[in-house]
C-alpha cells in the first residue's frame, strides 16, 4: 500500500479534518477563525529553541555511519535521541509562526534523522532502548506515540519536499504497527503506552488488528485504586503518562469510558499539591520517588478535560501550571498543533483545596495543607514526614539507633488517634545458641549451620513510634524509643538544598550537617523560613550503623540515647 493510500483507507481523510483549517495557508477567514492564542505562539518558539539545542547534536557528515543521528548524552546515536529531532523539528516545521517554517535545510536534515530511524529498527518492528531493553515493544510505543501525530501534522502541511521526511517515517509507523500488535511489556503503565500507539495509528488506518490487540489488554482492567492512583504510584512521570494515553485511547478507539480513570486521577492530585505547584512524589514506586516533581505532565490532560467537561477547577489547575512549569510543556506541543479544540479560553477557575487532612490507603500517605504551608506522612518511608512552606522544603525527617545495625526506622503499622498519626516499628536483637547436636553437620561447615535452627537468648528489644500532630502554625513530632537502654539514637532533618542554617552548630568534618544541640534552629531560603527544635545534644555519632547514609541535602542532627523521649515542633 501506497503512502497516501495508507491515510485514506476506509475514508480515514475525514479524520484529518480538524487539523485541515490551520495549514490550508491562502484560504479566505481562516488565519482569524483559528487564530493560535499567545501562549501556543510561546510555546512554538520555546519548541525552536529546542530544535536549535538537538542540532547541536545532529551528525552531518554523509560518510558517517550514523549519518543522520543525533547523539544523546553518552554519544550514542540513539532512536530515543533522533525521535526527539523528528518531533521537535515536524513541530516547528509546520508552524507558520516558527522561525523553522517551512526551512528546507530542516527538512533535509530530518529526512536523514527519519531515514536513520528506519535503519535502526529491527525487522520484527521494535526499536531499542539502549540502556536497558533490546527488541522492546513497549519503548516502540513510546516512539510512535509521539511520532504518529506528528506525521499527520506533516502529511496534511504544504512543507515542500515533505516526502523526503514522510516516506522513511511512515515506513517505520507501519512496520512499528505489526510489533505491536503481537509483542510484550514490563510494566503496567506499558500497556496502555502500547495501546495508545496503536490508537494513534488506527487514526491513520483502520486496521482491525490495532483494535483487536488493545481490546485483549483492556481485558485486563486499568490498574486504579479507589484513592484515584495507578499501580505505580508515580505522580510525576507514570500517573500523568497513564492519563495522556488513556485519553489518546478513548479518542482513538472511541472509548470514552476511559476518561473517567483521567478524571479520577486528576481529582486526586488537587490533594497531592505543595503551595509552590509542585507535585507530592515521596510516595512513588518508581524512579520519580522524591525528587522534585511540577506538573507540566499534566498540562494536556488538564486542559483537554477542563475543555471538555467545562470544569473549573482544572482550568485552574492550568492555570498553575501556566504560571509554574510552562516552559517544560514545550514537549507536549504537537497535542496542540493538532487540535484546535484546545486553543479555545478555558472555563472560568475555581478554586482548588488549600485546607485539608485526608488520608490515601493505598499509597500509605496522608496529606495536610493549611493555606501557606503543607506536610505529607509517609507510612512506607523511612524518611516519614515532609513540610513544605513557601519556598522552602523539610524534605524529610528520618531516625536510626544503633541496634544490632538494624535500627533504621521504617514503620510497621500506622493509625489515627483522635487526629494524632503514630507510626510504630519493633526490633528484635537476639544472641544465637549452640547448634542443636543432632543436626551438627560434621564438617565445620558454618552455612550448614543457619541462625534459623538454632536457640536464642538475650533477647534484646527496641520499639520505636513517631507521634505526629497539628498545632497552631505547624506540627509536633513525637519521637519516643524504648526497651534495650543506652542505644545511640540519631535524628536527622533533611531540608532541600540551597537554604542557610541559624541557630546551630556546624560539624566538626561533614560538609551540610550541622547539630541542633539546644533551642531553636531556622533554615531560610528566599522570604521562606523553616523553624525547628528543641534541640538535644547528648552525643555527637551522625552515621550511626546500620542507617542509611546521609543524604546529599543540608542536614541537622539531634542525637541522644535510649530511653529517648523527645518532641520537636516544626512550623
Amino acid at each position: 500500500m501506497d503512502r497516501r493510500s495508507f491515510i485514506r483507507k476506509n475514508g480515514q481523510l475525514t479524520l484529518l479534518a480538524p487539523f485541515i483549517p490551520f495549514t490550508m495557508e491562502g484560504l479566505t477567514g481562516f488565519s482569524r477563525e483559528l487564530q493560535k492564542p499567545a501562549w501556543l505562539i510561546k510555546m512554538i518558539a520555546n519548541n525552536d529553541q529546542a530544535v536549535n539545542r538537538i542540532q547541536a547534536r545532529y551528525v552531518d557528515k554523509p560518510s558517517s555511519p550514523v549519518f543522520g543521528a543525533v547523539l544523546d548524552g553518552n554519544d550514542i546515536a540513539s532512536p530515543h535521541a533522533v525521535t526527539s529531532f523528528l518531533k521537535t523539528g515536524i513541530c516547528s516545521l509546520v508552524s507558520p509562526e516558527s522561525d523553522f517554517f517551512k526551512d528546507r535545510t530542516l527538512v533535509e536534515k530530518l529526512g536523514h534523522a527519519a531515514a536513520f530511524l528506519k535503519n535502526l529498527q529491527h525487522e520484527d518492528g521494535t526499536i531499542d532502548l539502549l540502556s536497558t531493553n533490546f527488541h522492546s515493544t513497549p519503548d516502540t510505543g513510546f516512539i510512535v506515540k509521539w511520532l504518529a501525530p506528528v506525521w499527520r501534522l506533516l502529511e496534511e502541511s504544504t512543507v515542500p519536499e515533505k516526502e523526503k521526511i514522510s516516506t522513511p517515517l511512515y515506513g517505520f509507523l507501519k512496520q512499528a504497527g505489526e510489533a505491536l500488535k503481537v509483542g510484550g511489556i514490563h510494566t503496567p503503565n506499558h500497556r496502555w503506552v502500547v495501546c495508545a500507539a496503536l490508537a494513534e495509528l488506527y487514526k491513520i488506518n483502520k486496521d482491525q488488528g490495532y483494535l483487536e490487540r488493545t481490546e485483549r489488554w483492556l481485558m485486563e482492567g486499568i490498574d486504579m485504586d479507589a484513592d484515584g492512583q495507578y499501580e505505580e504510584k508515580s505522580s510525576y512521570i507514570y500517573s500523568s503518562l497513564s492519563n495522556r494515553v488513556l485519553i489518546s485511547m478513548a479518542r482513538g478507539f472511541d472509548k470514552p469510558e476511559l476518561l473517567d480513570y483521567v478524571r479520577k486521577n486528576l481529582e486526586m492530585n488537587f490533594y497531592y499539591l505543595h503551595p509552590n505547584g509542585e507535585i507530592v512524589t515521596e510516595a512513588s514506586g518508581r524512579q520519580d520517588n522524591s525528587i522534585v516533581g511540577t506538573l507540566e505532565n499534566y498540562y494536556y490532560p488538564y486542559r483537554y478535560l477542563a475543555l471538555k467537561d467545562n470544569n473549573g477547577q482544572f482550568a485552574a489547575a492550568c492555570k498553575l501550571i501556566e504560571d509554574t512549569a510552562f516552559e517544560k510543556t514545550t514537549g507536549f506541543l504537537y497535542y496542540f498543533l493538532e487540535e484546535p479544540d484546545l486553543w479555545k479560553d478555558l472555563p472560568a477557575a475555581e478554586p482548588l483545596p488549600v485546607n485539608y487532612a485526608r488520608t490515601f490507603e493505598n499509597s500509605r500517605l496522608t496529606r495536610i495543607r493549611r493555606g501557606a504551608y503543607d506536610a505529607s506522612i509517609l507510612a512506607g518511608s523511612t524518611a516519614f514526614f515532609t513540610f513544605h512552606k513557601k519556598q522552602v522544603a523539610l524534605q524529610g525527617i528520618r531516625f536510626a539507633s544503633a541496634f544490632f545495625g538494624k535500627g533504621q526506622f521504617s514503620a510497621d503499622s500506622f493509625s489515627e488517634e483522635n487526629g494524632k498519626y503514630v507510626l510504630t516499628s519493633y526490633l528484635e536483637g537476639p544472641y544465637y545458641q549452640p547448634f542443636p547436636k543432632d543436626k551438627i553437620p560434621g564438617d565445620g561447615d558454618w552455612s550448614k549451620m543457619p541462625r534459623t535452627e538454632r536457640p536464642t537468648s538475650e533477647v534484646q528489644h527496641l520499639t520505636s513510634k513517631a507521634t505526629i500532630s497539628e498545632d497552631q502554625e505547624g506540627f509536633l513530632i513525637d519521637i519516643e524509643i524504648q526497651g534495650t537502654d543506652r542505644v545511640p539514637v540519631a535524628l536527622e532533618l533533611i531540608f532541600r538544598p540551597g537554604g542557610t542554617f541559624v541557630g546551630t552548630v556546624p560539624h566538626e568534618q561533614l560538609a551540610d550537617v550541622v547539630y541542633l544541640k539546644e533551642d531553636t534552629g531556622k533554615y531560610s531560603y528566599g522570604e521562606s523560613a523553616i523553624h525547628f527544635g528543641p534541640g538535644i545534644h547528648e552525643h555527637s555519632w551522625v552515621q550511626i550503623r546500620g542507617a542509611l547514609p546521609k543524604m546529599d541535602a543540608p542536614t541537622a542532627y539531634l542525637c541522644g540515647f535510649t530511653p529517648f523521649h523527645h518532641q520537636i515542633r516544626i512550623s
